[in-house]
């Protein structure tokens, strides 16, 4: 049966917090801090970035500003303009980035858009997810690609109306969590988790399986079998 499969893409579809992972450690070497350890660093910058995030979303441009504001806070000496523009420089390098697509999945997706209907459903900058979009080459793929500001059980509840899917046969396929899996399952979808070792740590949570809607594949090619 023809079935409505919606992608998340950052790190489902193709890699991308490991490039954020690398400015970091760039960042916790710049800070050169006596008594915190990177993992502590990483505590506070995640307070910030849950912060920030309300407000300026996602995206390279804006981990530039969450990590400037770290700096500012943990910096042990007197901070420089030039100082904050090495720290966003980090960030920025990201966008030079080419897109690395996940194992299986320039085998997987042309299959499963001959027998499905594909959207794909990025929360981000606009301009830096479009830009990922077109590098990857799997545009043409998708009936439908989107990017929004967050991922939540709203935006999942507006995708499907304006899309016309029907809630049993629509499928949220992604690697996070907190932004494909459990905000989909809350607005009556079914899901797909591919895991990511790599996960963001602000996209980890407890997975709430919801009256056996939820399927677990251990990779991207898996969905072959499932969706075949």
């Amino acid at each position: 049966m023809r079935q409505h499969l919606i992608f998340d893409a950052d790190d489902t579809l193709w890699e991308n917090n490991i490039y954020f992972e690398r400015a970091f450690d760039q960042f916790c070497e710049y800070l050169g801090h006596s008594s915190l350890t990177p993992d502590e660093i990483r505590s506070i910058l995640d307070e910030i970035e849950v912060h920030n995030n309300r407000i300026h979303g996602y995206g390279a441009i804006n981990f530039g500003r969450n990590l400037s504001q770290c700096y500012l806070r943990l910096a042990e000496r007197a901070v420089e303009e030039h100082d904050l523009e090495r720290v966003k420089a980090m960030a920025h390098k990201i966008l030079e980035q080419e897109v690395d697509l996940m194992p299986g999945v320039a085998e997987t997706l042309p299959f499963l858009a001959e027998k499905h209907e594909l959207t794909m459903f990025t929360k981000g900058h606009p301009e830096e997810q479009n830009r990922k979009i077109d590098l990857s080459g799997l545009r043409p793929l998708f009936a439908h690609c989107e990017v929004v500001k967050e991922k939540n059980r709203e935006a999942y509840l507006q995708l499907a109306e304006v899309r016309g899917f029907d809630h049993a046969h629509t499928w949220m396929i992604g690697n996070s969590p907190k932004s494909d899996i459990n905000p989909a399952l809350a607005a009556g979808l079914r899901a797909v988790y591919v895991p990511h070792e790599r996960t963001w740590t602000l996209e980890r949570e407890e997975i709430q399986d919801v009256d056996g809607r939820l399927v677990i594949v251990k990779s991207f090619s898996d969905l072959l079998e499932l969706f075949g």
